[in-house]
C-alpha cells in the first residue's frame, strides 16, 4: 500500500543525495581547474626556461642537447600530469555517484540467482 510518508521520505533522501552530489561535483571541478592551471603554468615556465637556454647556446651540439633535455622533461611532465588529472576525474565520478548508492540499492530488485 502506498503511504504518503514513505513518498515524502524517499523524496527527501533523493534531494539530499542530489545536493551532496552537486557539492562534490563543484569541489571536484574546482580541483580539476586548479590542476589544469598548475600544469599550464609549469609548462609555460619550462618552455620559457628552454627558450632562454637555447638562446644562449653557441654550438649545434649544445642546441641538440638542450632540445633533447627539454623534450624528455616535457614528455615526463605531460605523462605525470595526465595521470594526476585522470585520477582526479576518476575520483570525481566515484564521489559524485556515492550519495546515490543507497538510493539505487533501494530500487534495485534483489538478484534471484
Amino acid at each position: 500500500m502506498f503511504k504518503m510518508e514513505d513518498f515524502q521520505q524517499q523524496s527527501k533522501e533523493q534531494m539530499d543525495a542530489a545536493v551532496a552530489s552537486a557539492k562534490t561535483l563543484s569541489t571536484g571541478v574546482q580541483a580539476l581547474a586548479t590542476a589544469y592551471g598548475d600544469y599550464s603554468k609549469k609548462s609555460f615556465e619550462d618552455t620559457k626556461s628552454y627558450v632562454e637556454k637555447l638562446a644562449g647556446v653557441k654550438s649545434l651540439d649544445k642546441a641538440i642537447e638542450v632540445q633533447t633535455e627539454f623534450a624528455k622533461s616535457a614528455y615526463e611532465t605531460f605523462v605525470a600530469e595526465s595521470q594526476k588529472i585522470g585520477e582526479l576525474y576518476s575520483d570525481l565520478a566515484k564521489q559524485t555517484y556515492k550519495p546515490f548508492e543507497g538510493l539505487v540499492s533501494k530500487f534495485t530488485p534483489p538478484s534471484t540467482h
